[in-house]
């Protein structure tokens, strides 16, 4: 058990350099061995495991701008929505304490959920959206809200991971962050990045062959490492790759 961040609450870190799988796509069966699995929100948690329940907390998934009040989605000075093009989706406006405070408490709920089935930790995704946000808001009200959001996860029991941002690693005890889930560290050679702030309490997920190999080459043992395809799609269906050290 380990203290962490906003709340004197103890909460149950991932497992050092444990085997993991990314299941954010949809769940199926952990392979053998592993002991790290993140899913969806709207999965369950695998029995057995050290589950992560990912969250999209910064950004809407396509097709579901309705479910947010309007004013809470980001827009520029034309009244545009601002928009993630790589994943067609909306960013969610956190440029005012009141609008951080509304996008959090509807995250939370999310949050609530997780907790309630039966998940250890919450990995809030797009942390990094205030580079996207055409300038609207900075690094400085991302963290303002995701520190709402570690002290609720740790009110429930609950670490929660840093997604990626590395810009933003080394204040990750001010903002509440426990561990880190990052995408490509070895591929984009930045997973030092991570280990030095987080103690190698950090789970690697990689999609290139190439990627793999610098992650295990230099973090093998040490963080938790897995290759999926960019899909992460379920075991079983088209396109499915999982590959480890």
């Amino acid at each position: 058990m380990a203290t962490a961040g906003t709340s004197s609450a103890a909460v149950t870190l991932p497992p050092l350099a444990a085997a993991w799988d990314y299941q954010i796509g949809g769940a199926y069966t952990p392979p053998s061995g592993v002991k790290i699995v993140s899913r969806d929100n709207s999965d369950s948690a695998a029995s057995g495991q050290y589950n992560i329940c990912y969250i999209n907390a910064f950004q809407v998934n396509p097709g579901l701008d309705g479910q947010w009040s309007s004013d809470l989605l980001l827009r520029d000075a034309n009244g545009t929505k601002v928009v993630d093009e790589d994943w067609g989706e909306t960013l969610l406006d956190l440029r005012t304490a009141d609008k951080r405070t509304r996008v959090a408490a509807k995250i939370n709920g999310i949050i609530d959920s997780c907790a309630g089935k039966g998940f250890q930790a919450v990995e809030p995704d797009n942390y990094d959206s205030y580079e996207r946000s055409e300038n609207l808001f900075g690094a400085t009200q991302a963290q303002d809200y995701i520190k709402l959001l570690s002290s609720h996860a740790h009110t429930k029991g609950l670490a929660i991971a840093q997604k990626n941002t590395s810009d933003l690693a080394g204040n990750r005890s001010a903002n509440g962050l426990d561990f880190a889930v990052v995408e490509e560290c070895g591929h984009y050679t930045e997973c030092d990045a991570y280990t030095g702030p987080f103690g190698n309490r950090v789970v690697d997920v990689e999609y290139t062959n190439s990627g793999l190999s610098k992650a295990c080459g230099s973090y093998q043992g040490k963080i938790s490492i897995v290759q999926r395809d960019v899909d992460v799609v379920p075991a079983g269906e088209s396109g499915y790759v999982r590959k480890t050290c």
